[in-house]
Formats: structure tokens, C-alpha cells, sequence
């Protein structure tokens, strides 16, 4: 049985229910990849909601028929690590996929989405901080890889990612 999935720019009443998608995916979807040491420490640290994201109007949400949340993701200008603003740079933010609902083109619509809104505001590239979970993902979408980076999620507490860059121009 095929169901209606919704794709819409997320709002602000959505936090809990984009924390609740975050705490299911990550964990369980990052478990591959991951040592379950580093994730005990890091999970918690980003598997939360952005208020700011949410109130963008650059933030997605894809839903079932009764509003469960089942994938989301975003885009800014602002790095989420901070740094100069570039506006021919954008950011990929916070992209998610519920595991029960994992490989079934959810992710790919939400990223089309983000990398056509993101061109549509003027950005040439779209820079990614992938988990090594995501890179094939990414790399299916035109991302490459451009070298791993530890991202500090504070005091003692890195985690391994994989800068991806996409060329919107094309």
C-alpha cells in the first residue's frame, strides 16, 4: 500500500516532533558506522531540533497522512560550525530519515528540495558535513567528497564526518 507523503517547509510547532524523528534515526542508522562510545557522546549533543532552522523558512519536513514526521532537512548560509558568511556557499542542516522509513526516497526528496531552493537563492556550492553513514547518500546526489573533518560537539567531544561538496551551477 502506497501512502501520501507531504513535503513542506517546516514552522516552529514542529520541534518535537523533529526531535523525536532525530532520536530515532541517528542512533539507530549511525550504528554502522559509529562505536557506540562515540555515540553515546555525540548523539545527544545533535540530535535536536534548531529553533533557529525551523523559523527559516529553509527547513523541510516530509509526513505521512497522520503528520508523523518521517524525514526533514535544511539549508542555510550560516555554517553550522559559524566562520564568515559566503553567500555563493551554501550549508546542508540537519538532514534526517526515520529508519522504518529509510530507502524509500524520502531523504532524496527532501535534498532536492534544499539543493533546489538553495540554487534558487543564489548559491553555486552546497557544502555538507556528512556522516561516513551518508556519504553514499550524498555522492548519489552529486556531492564528492572533500576530505574528513572531527567536529567539535564540545570539551573532549569530536565526532569523524566527511566534508561533501555539490556544484548547484550545473
Amino acid at each position: 500500500m502506497t501512502q501520501t507523503i507531504t513535503l513542506r517547509v517546516a514552522v516552529p510547532t514542529d520541534l518535537a516532533g523533529i526531535d523525536r524523528l532525530l532520536g530515532r534515526s541517528y542512533p539507530r542508522l549511525l550504528a554502522p558506522d559509529y562505536p557506540p562510545s562515540t555515540l553515546v557522546l555525540a548523539v545527544p549533543r545533535f540530535a535536536r531540533a534548531q529553533p533557529e532552522l525551523l523559523a527559516s523558512g529553509r527547513y523541510f519536513v516530509a509526513e505521512d497522512p497522520r503528520g508523523r514526521i518521517l524525514a526533514a532537512g535544511g539549508w542555510s548560509f550560516r555554517s553550522p560550525s559559524g566562520g564568515k558568511l559566503d553567500l555563493a556557499q551554501a550549508h546542508v542542516r540537519h538532514v534526517a530519515t526515520d529508519p522504518a522509513a529509510a530507502r524509500q526516497g524520502l531523504g532524496h526528496m527532501v535534498m532536492e528540495r534544499v539543493m533546489a531552493e538553495a540554487r534558487a537563492a543564489g548559491a553555486n556550492w552546497l557544502d555538507c558535513l556528512s556522516t561516513r553513514t551518508a556519504v553514499p547518500f550524498y555522492a548519489a546526489l552529486g556531492f564528492r567528497t572533500v576530505q574528513p573533518e572531527e567536529l567539535s560537539l564540545g570539551p573532549g567531544i569530536s565526532f569523524p564526518v566527511l566534508r561533501m561538496l555539490a556544484d548547484l551551477r550545473s
